[in-house]
């Protein structure tokens, strides 16, 4: 489908009939702007005002779509090639709708995945749960991008990205407890015992020793399973 041919024949026509851009986009329902691009060749009018359009040039849709007046014998012709055009034009129109789609979930999510951990403070649970949500989003709109390719390897790289996004979460999150003593997002259990608030993770322990006491301090250590003796003689050792 050329555009620009049919831009210029959109023009020939309107003149023809003696209107200006405005008057034409007046009577279709739309702006200056947009009988401009289309004159101009840079989009197409919606296949909602083909009829409309053609009506008030006093051509056929076949014409419009070929840029140009047919005679009886081009017509057969023109009008199969066209159908296939309008086909195509219309699919891709649709593939590049989605992926504009796709990227606006994909930015979303990562927006919801990384604005969840410095809004909700570490001793939260919900700062762990939105970005979990924000991970999901985000590979809903991966997953939309991809999804021309073979099912097995649009699996397996759905896997891979979400294994390396919560990686970088967990890790993330152990720099931020490790350096800044913040309590682990991403933990399993928590339990306060005597002056021990013990917080379990999947890879790592941590201890805050004399919790709300002046000489607090942070111990942060290899996952190890300790009874509840264990955890209330840990800090006087």
């Amino acid at each position: 489908m050329n555009q620009e041919k049919i831009g210029k024949f959109i023009v020939e026509c309107r003149k023809k009939k003696k209107l200006t851009q405005s008057e034409l986009a007046e009577s279709l329902g739309v702006t200056d702007r947009s009988v401009s691009n289309w004159e101009n060749g840079k989009n197409m009018p919606d296949l909602s005002l083909f009829k409309p359009l053609c009506a008030k040039l006093d051509i056929t849709i076949n014409e419009l779509l070929s840029g140009e007046k047919l005679n009886k014998d081009e017509y057969q012709d023109k009008f199969e090639e066209n159908i296939v055009n309008t086909i195509d034009y219309s699919t891709k129109r649709i593939t590049k709708y989605n992926q504009v789609i796709s990227v606006i979930i994909i930015i979303f999510g990562l927006f919801i995945a990384i604005s969840a951990i410095t809004i909700f403070p570490s001793e939260s649970s919900w700062g762990s749960i939105y970005s979990v949500f924000g991970i999901i989003i985000f590979m809903i709109g991966i997953t939309r991008i991809l999804n021309s390719i073979k099912w097995y390897i649009r699996l397996l790289l759905m896997i891979l990205i979400f294994t390396i996004s919560m990686s970088i979460l967990l890790v993330t999150d152990y720099i931020n407890v490790k350096y800044n003593e913040e309590a682990p997002m991403f933990r399993t259990n928590t339990k306060y015992i005597g002056n021990v608030l013990y917080y379990d993770t999947l890879f790592y322990d941590v201890y805050r020793c004399n919790f709300d006491q002046d000489n607090e301090y942070w111990v942060v250590e290899k996952n190890s399973k300790k009874t509840d003796t264990e955890l209330m003689n840990y800090c006087k050792e």
